[in-house]
């Protein structure tokens, strides 16, 4: 069993457990809300989208914006519940023609990649990138199990048979590889976790643009 697997596997529940997160995540919803001004210029890409919640709020936005996920059983509750765009990818080898994207948000997702997967997945967002795009990358970077650079393997989700390794990252690592794919870094935004809201994380948000 993979992560693609063990996200087909949990889609519905998922879906319907993060449904309406960010009506409780205020801080998120700032990033986003900035992140979709900077990148109102062309298309928009939201990389590793589950169920298309983060996509839709774009889309609220105004942006033109679609979304691709390993999981296909993800991309299906996404399509039955929104009227936007979703396809099945893998986000170190993006089917997206180069210098196409305004900005790419990726919410989450690179915590499933080691390092050498993570480095291609910047790579491919700095490829796909219009010159001063900007990408959005969020990930954990500790709990009270696990700490920063640590990392925890599921097998039981909802009752649910999964294989399913976390990263937790260090954030000033994740600035240097994606330094390192071509960005330049504006900003760095870390926090504490909602209580009640989310998995209790610390987490980060790096916002880097492609010169």
């Amino acid at each position: 069993m993979n992560t693609r697997r063990s996200y087909d596997i949990v889609a519905d529940r998922y879906a319907a457990e993060i449904d309406d997160e960010l009506l409780a995540k205020p801080w998120d919803r700032a990033l986003l809300g900035a992140f979709a001004e900077q990148a109102a210029g062309g298309p928009v890409l939201d990389v590793g989208c589950g169920p298309g919640h983060v996509t839709a709020y774009l889309a609220g936005w105004g942006l033109d914006v679609f979304g691709l996920d390993l999981s296909t059983g993800m991309g299906a509750v996404a399509r039955r519940t929104t009227s936007l765009p979703f396809a099945t990818a893998d986000m170190t080898a993006l089917p997206i023609r180069s210098g196409a994207i305004a900005g790419v948000v990726c919410l989450y997702a690179v915590i499933h990649l080691d390092p050498a997967a993570r480095a291609a997945a910047y790579a491919e967002f700095a490829r796909v990138l219009q010159p001063g795009g900007l990408a959005m990358v969020a990930f954990h970077v500790e709990d009270a199990s696990t700490r920063m650079g640590g990392r925890k393997t599921v097998t039981d989700w909802w009752d649910h048979e999964v294989e399913l390794t976390f990263h937790y990252l260090d954030p000033a690592a994740e600035t240097a590889a994606l330094t390192q794919a071509g960005f330049e870094l504006v900003g760095r935004f870390d926090r504490a976790p909602h209580p009640g809201t989310e998995h209790q994380s610390h987490r980060s948000c790096l916002l880097a643009r492609r010169p």
